[in-house]
């Protein structure tokens, strides 16, 4: 059978290599066209194109780069039709895969969802055309599936979240090897800085985080290195504080840290299950945040706040994204009853995730549902 899948940023990759392997380990005859990056590439896909070259964050940066993202939407449905494939498979990437899937319907291509549009965050009403385009929806936040069954009256698989899975494949080195490995303090406990994986996201957190290394001279700060960016573009941060860079290996480095400032994403929820207390912060352009708090209609904005329907970790965003209140924050989490709170709590968040075999019940069912 013929696939074509589609992810356009770095998480989408990491899950769409593992429902890749998880397709050719039912369908020994699959042939798997993509969108996604090296480790989709890695697991087999054919790569058409690559998500660095589709990663905008934030309204302003969607706008500066339209011309850029409707040629790359002509050149996906040109390649879609050459391609002909039995099955299309989004994964998440709402803005550009909703588009893609209200052509594909109207061209008479099956369409399966892996990882769901976030629209009960914002946007709701985005249920009307995920009814009308997309033919089975695979979830992977145990909520999702009642807020569209109940809510919207439309059925959806609850898969299981393919992080567990991802962690769990992976032989993390131990831990004095690692910071031998890497030129690291053979006794300072390592907090991990997690600026995101765009550049623009980059750009607004990683220097307000450094801030906090003089303030904690007992430990040492090491920034994860997205693989999306090339370490050039880290150099002017390293230039002025006493820092450590380690690229792609984001959660080995979160095997060995002691605590984690982290931006808000799928990363709040990778440190949590790497049972890593956290901070998570936020801040965008000012004119993109007026605009997206405004439509966006949830109490918390990091994963594991969401899941567990409570602050389980501490969430500073925007203005409150202080040096004077990120200190406060984090040295609540380096001892003490809130870090005991946190690492709890995870544990109760991995319950409620489901389990191991997302990438594998995905899998089995889009087979089966074709």
């Amino acid at each position: 059978m013929k696939y074509y899948i589609i992810a356009g940023e770095a998480s989408g990759d990491l899950h769409g290599s593992n429902l890749i392997k998880a397709i050719f380990a039912k369908d020994t005859n699959a042939q798997i066209r993509c969108w996604g990056g090296d480790q989709m590439e890695k697991a087999g896909g054919t790569l058409v194109k690559h998500y660095k070259e589709m990663a905008f964050m934030g309204f302003l940066e969607v706008i500066a780069n339209l011309n850029t993202i409707f040629k790359n939407i002509k050149f996906c449905k040109k390649d879609i039709e050459s391609y002909n494939p039995d099955v299309i498979i989004f994964i998440d990437y709402s803005g550009f895969n909703l588009r893609i899937a209200s052509w594909a319907r109207k061209n008479g291509y099956r369409t399966n969802y892996y990882i769901s549009p976030q629209i009960w965050a914002s946007r709701e009403g985005r249920i009307k055309n995920i009814k009308r385009d997309i033919d089975a929806m695979y979830v992977i936040l145990p909520f999702e599936k009642e807020f569209y069954e109940k809510k919207h009256n439309y059925p959806v698989h609850f898969v299981g979240h393919p992080l567990i899975d991802a962690i769990d494949q992976i032989a993390f080195s131990p831990e004095e090897e690692f910071r031998n490995a890497h030129s690291l303090d053979s006794k300072k406990p390592i907090i991990a800085l997690l600026p995101g994986s765009r550049k623009q996201e980059v750009q607004q957190m990683l220097d307000q985080m450094l801030r906090l290394i003089p303030l904690f001279s007992e430990y040492q700060f090491v920034i994860a290195g997205a693989p999306s960016l090339d370490l050039d573009f880290y150099a002017p941060f390293l230039k002025n504080y006493p820092v450590k860079l380690i690229p792609n290996k984001t959660y080995e480095l979160l095997s060995h840290s002691y605590a984690a400032l982290v931006t808000s994403g799928t990363a709040t929820l990778e440190t949590a299950l790497l049972k890593v207390p956290q901070v998570v912060c936020y801040k965008g352009n000012w004119i993109s945040y007026q605009i997206a708090k405004r439509i966006i209609t949830l109490d918390y904005i990091s994963l594991v706040n969401l899941i567990m329907g409570k602050e389980v970790v501490k969430e500073l965003i925007q203005g409150d994204l202080t040096t004077k209140n990120l200190k406060k924050e984090l040295s609540k989490i380096l001892d003490g009853p809130a870090r005991e709170a946190q690492l709890k709590a995870y544990q109760e968040l991995e319950i409620k995730l489901g389990g191991k075999g997302a990438s594998e019940h995905a899998a089995g069912l889009i087979i089966e549902n074709v």
